[in-house]
């Protein structure tokens, strides 16, 4: 008999049909197991809500954003039986969705921009693998060719430069890269990307297996180290996205030569000042290393094994970048010359063509890979027995079957193998694990509580016949995404209602599941930091949607700008308000607004934020530098708009924030509030200019200005803008 500790192990295959009943609501397959259970504790479904909260709430959880007033107003009106399923469609073909489900997968696969650790060196070309996720999930990418991408897209698709970026996931660990010890530097990354690996794909956090047989699940310690051995032989790759031979490729070469040609006096006279350096540097540094990477940057290159190599990249970074600083060490009078050189050298940039762009990818040391051992208690200075690839026995009993790739050559294949096996239609976990993150973002929780942990120390699966529904429902569906989300935002169990007299009729239902477990309603949610600040800027009608590309640097409260770690602001102003996924992600310093509002710090996965409710939260939204400044823009544009008439403020300003009118108690306590707050801004003597819309619409009294931006910023400080219904 299969108990529930056994079931996350069990093959996938279609669950048994609840019993058949009549209800009025039970339209699609979730509806039946949902209301199955619900049934057993004698509690229903809640009312359907009402259409204005349908688009909102289908809106924000498929795009992120709020609907416009113009598409409230279209759907509002619009009769149509299908209107709901249309509205449906729309949105998953919005270019914002794939945004909007981007932000939670970069949740849980870390993406960050920077290395951490006390360097926290920028990595260029990361957003690059953040776009592609984006893209990925727009155009539906079947989730098994999303998953293989990522673990092998190099040597599945060689010749697919999105399936060479997708490998970008293979590098999202953090970095030390001005280490000593580059064993175990390499050794933590391997840790870092098999833990990551088992929490993202499988739903398990088996990363204790690494120092001791797992106490729970069972998983050995020989296990980890045998899916460890999967990524042995990566190795840190940049890949260039213009092919070989292109037009363009062929333009920037012509181009260079021109560039070299005429630069190779100064470039040769700067070289030979600096290159008497190099040995001394290298003699002042290597010997800092550990005796294992000391040894392999001394050899030459084309006799270093396959994990010499290894070490030998990583340390070179921190050589690379110590020789690029050599001129430093120059005497005083060499200094000027070199730097009167490297201006001859600046004069040459407008014939200097751009670098072609390049991605961060993961590739295979070569055809050989490295040794894997078990590492007694998890130390890499104690290896143990030698292990080869293998699965988890408690999900597969098949021996992996590795092959040379003739595509790629310089490759193991190991990783193509691994991909293969995550991605058959009946392994236990991969659809499993998924579709209960896509559930999990819809109901504030998933089937499975802990969707990074299936095991025994997680949350048992509320519904598990629910949740194999949807797993072979993905599968049959050719691993389609966008069919799981058709299918959970047109079940009635979506559609309920969150508040109304519901609270009477359901008063078993609160006793017996106090929790919403069992989905008697809908929840009430908070807006996630992103959100929230996309929200403001909808709000002022700011928001740049503009997609892809690099990321933007938004501007740092002043009190963050001494801080080490602070960064210049991105120059173009329309950038800063592009929406918040393409904001710079640093691991060691956050955007403010953002680490009040739980996001995570991108060092470790994260599977599900947290909701925290604190002061600092409030204050923000009352005195933060980026909400000040939104709700002024929104004042001096309503302003603009309803031409200073204090009724249309109030309606628009409404309209703006709620996607609704206000109630009349409501419009007279907001009139009330700008003619009291705009009389004891005009007694406190003139406002400060910071407080007041830029430029200031002739014929509009300063005093009134302000309290219309202190009414704009209370709306978004209140529990309707910050909650989702």
């Amino acid at each position: 008999m299969v108990t529930a500790r056994d079931w996350p192990f069990t093959p996938l295959q279609s669950p048994a049909r609840p019993a058949a009943f009549s209800h009025a609501e039970a339209d699609t397959g979730i509806d039946g197991y949902v209301l199955a259970e619900q049934l057993k504790q004698g509690i229903d479904l809640a009312p359907e809500a009402d259409r204005l909260t349908l688009i909102r709430r289908a809106t924000f959880d498929l795009t992120g954003l709020l609907p416009t007033p113009e598409q409230c107003d279209e759907f509002l009106a619009d009769s149509a039986p299908d209107a709901y399923e249309q509205l449906i469609d729309r949105l998953l073909n919005s270019p914002e969705f794939g945004a909007r489900w981007a932000q939670h997968w970069l949740d849980v696969v870390r993406y960050a921009e920077t290395d951490g650790f006390k360097l926290d060196r920028t990595r260029r070309d990361a957003f690059r693998y953040r776009d592609y996720v984006i893209r990925s999930f727009n155009s539906d990418l079947p989730y098994d060719e999303f998953l293989r991408q990522q673990i092998a897209g190099d040597e599945l698709e060689p010749g697919n430069p999105e399936a060479q970026i997708a490998t970008g996931f293979l590098r999202l660990s953090p970095e030390e890269i001005n280490g000593s010890d580059y064993r175990q530097i390499r050794q933590e990354m391997l840790d870092d990307i098999t833990d990551v690996v088992g929490q993202s794909f499988l739903g398990l956090t088996f990363g204790c297996a690494r120092c001791h047989d797992h106490k729970f699940d069972p998983i050995s310690q020989r296990e980890y180290f045998q899916l460890q051995a999967f990524f042995a032989p990566l190795k840190q790759h940049e890949t260039t996205l213009v092919p070989d031979g292109t037009e363009q490729d062929r333009q920037y070469e012509e181009q260079l030569e021109k560039w070299e040609a005429a630069t190779e006096a100064v470039r040769r006279s700067m070289d030979a000042m600096v290159d008497p350096l190099r040995p001394v540097v290298f003699s002042e540094l290597v010997p800092g290393f550990d005796e294992e990477t000391q040894a392999a940057l001394k050899q030459d290159p084309e006799r270093r094994d396959p994990r010499a190599a290894q070490l030998a990249m990583l340390a070179g970074k921190q050589l690379q970048r110590s020789y690029v600083r050599m001129f430093r060490r120059l005497p005083d009078d060499k200094r000027a010359q070199y730097d009167e050189l490297a201006k001859k050298l600046a004069e040459f940039d407008k014939v200097r063509p751009q670098p072609l762009p390049t991605a961060m990818t993961a590739a295979d040391i070569g055809p050989r890979a490295p040794a894997t051992h078990c590492l007694e208690g998890g130390d890499y200075q104690k290896p143990g027995e030698e292990v080869q690839p293998g699965y988890l026995a408690v999900l597969s009993k098949e021996e992996p079957r590795i092959t040379p790739l003739a595509e790629h050559p310089h490759s193991t294949g190991r990783r193509a193998a691994l991909a293969r096996w995550l991605t058959q239609p009946t392994h236990p976990l991969t659809a499993r694990v998924m579709v209960n993150r896509l559930w999990q973002h819809y109901f504030g929780r998933g089937i499975v509580g802990t969707p990074n942990n299936f095991g025994v120390m997680g949350d048992e699966a509320q519904n598990p016949s629910l949740l194999d529904f949807l797993a072979v429902e993905l599968v049959s569906e050719g691993w389609r995404l966008k069919e799981v989300h058709r299918e959970i935002v047109s079940s009635a169990v979506y559609r309920q209602t969150s508040i109304s007299d519901q609270n009477r009729l359901h008063e078993r239902a609160e006793d017996v599941d106090p929790e919403n477990e069992l989905l008697w309603h809908a929840p009430l949610r908070r807006r996630d930091a992103e959100s929230l600040r996309d929200a403001a800027l909808i709000a002022a009608e700011e928001l740049n949607t503009q997609m892809f590309g690099p990321s933007v640097l938004p501007v740092l409260p002043v009190a963050l700008h001494e801080d080490r770690y602070a960064w210049q602001p991105t120059p173009e102003r329309q950038a800063h308000v592009r929406r918040s996924v393409y904001l710079f992600v640093k691991r060691n310093l956050q955007y403010p607004l953002f680490t009040a509002f739980d996001h995570p710090n991108r060092v470790a996965t994260c599977a599900a934020r947290p909701a925290t409710i604190g002061a600092p939260q409030a204050l923000l939204l009352l005195n933060g530098e980026f909400l000040r400044t939104t709700s002024r823009r929104m004042a001096g544009d309503l302003i603009v708009e309803t031409k200073g008439l204090p009724t249309e403020l109030v309606q628009q300003a409404y309209d703006r924030a709620f996607n609704r009118s206000p109630e009349p108690d409501e419009l007279q306590a907001a009139l009330t509030f700008l003619r009291t707050q705009s009389q004891r801004i005009a007694q406190a003597g003139s406002p400060h200019a910071d407080s007041l819309p830029d430029p200031l619409p002739a014929g509009f009294q300063p005093a009134q200005a302000a309290a219309l931006v202190d009414f704009c910023q209370a709306l978004m400080n209140s529990a309707e803008f910050v909650y989702v219904d």
